[in-house]
């Protein structure tokens, strides 16, 4: 018997395995780039030799990154916020979206148009500002998660993949006495895993790489995230420019920036793999065929 593996390749099939191939080589080659820059000294990059392989190893760049009293603190607070946000946040998206599924829900046309106008019309950042400090959450950690608990975006991709599950299900369950927070938690929520975490990974991406909102709502340095700690370090950096002292130190501005772009991109890269799979899978996780 003939397996698939047996079949001649196509020539599509060999473009398009090129294709991709040549994608991830131009997507590896800057990330390599700046990781190798990191670990590189100030003649390697000064002369422009370094590729993505370190030219000149040197630690000292991170050294400096590590040496900042704010750097740790506001690394775990970042990994505290981003995940207790993407949690809160899915879990709101998910309250939102179940019931705009629903074709019986009376206005769910009237709320489906107001919620899309929101993404291509905006108060502005005065009003936000202003709402922000009227509702007394200047300082508070508060104002980094409620602005943008529900995005339209993702409230509109999840509500597609509940209405697109099986409504036998539903008719079964409303049978046997099951609610509509039975139906959320037991068939919705169980059946749409891969759409959800989705999701979240969306929402901890972007409060992970939010640095406005802590600009302009945040004075307190107990609350400043990751992201604008390593801002401020970067514009308060200084690099000696005396003979004697630059004669001792490896590093560059180049070096330094490098360093704070692979310390903020390793902690979300660590968990693309464990999220990946509900990437893959299949909505046939369950359900019923008509």
């Amino acid at each position: 018997m003939n397996s698939v593996y047996d079949k001649k390749w196509s020539i599509y099939q060999v473009v398009m395995i090129i294709v991709c191939c040549l994608a991830i080589v131009i997507t590896l080659i800057p990330i390599l780039n700046i990781v190798a820059t990191s670990f590189s000294g100030k003649n390697a990059i000064a002369k422009g030799i370094v590729g993505i392989f370190p030219v000149e190893f040197t630690t000292e760049a991170y050294e400096m990154v590590f040496k900042n009293s704010g750097i740790v603190r506001s690394l775990f607070y970042s990994i505290f916020l981003t995940v207790g946000y993407a949690l809160l946040a899915t879990f709101m998206t998910i309250l939102a979206a179940y019931p705009l599924s629903k074709t019986d829900l009376k206005g769910r046309h009237v709320f489906q148009t107001i919620i899309t106008v929101t993404m291509y019309v905006s108060a502005g950042t005065v009003p936000a500002y202003l709402l922000i400090k009227n509702l007394g959450l200047m300082n508070t950690v508060w104002a980094l998660v409620i602005p943008g608990m529900i995005s339209p975006f993702n409230l509109i991709i999840l509500r597609t993949f509940f209405a697109g599950i099986n409504k036998a299900l539903y008719e079964a369950a409303y049978m046997d006495g099951c609610g509509e927070w039975g139906c959320l938690f037991r068939i919705t929520i169980p059946l749409s895993l891969p759409s959800i975490f989705t999701i979240m990974l969306f929402y901890a991406i972007s409060r992970w790489n939010g640095v406005t909102d802590v600009l302009y709502y945040v004075n307190k340095p107990d609350l400043y995230t990751l992201q604008y700690q390593l801002k401020l370090m970067l514009d308060s950096l200084t690099i000696p420019y005396k003979p004697e002292e630059m004669a001792t130190m490896q590093i560059t501005p180049e070096n330094v920036k490098s360093s704070t772009i692979v310390f903020a991109m390793v902690p979300m890269l660590l968990i693309y793999p464990f999220v990946q799979k509900y990437f893959t899978k299949g909505v046939t996780i369950g359900g019923v065929k008509e």
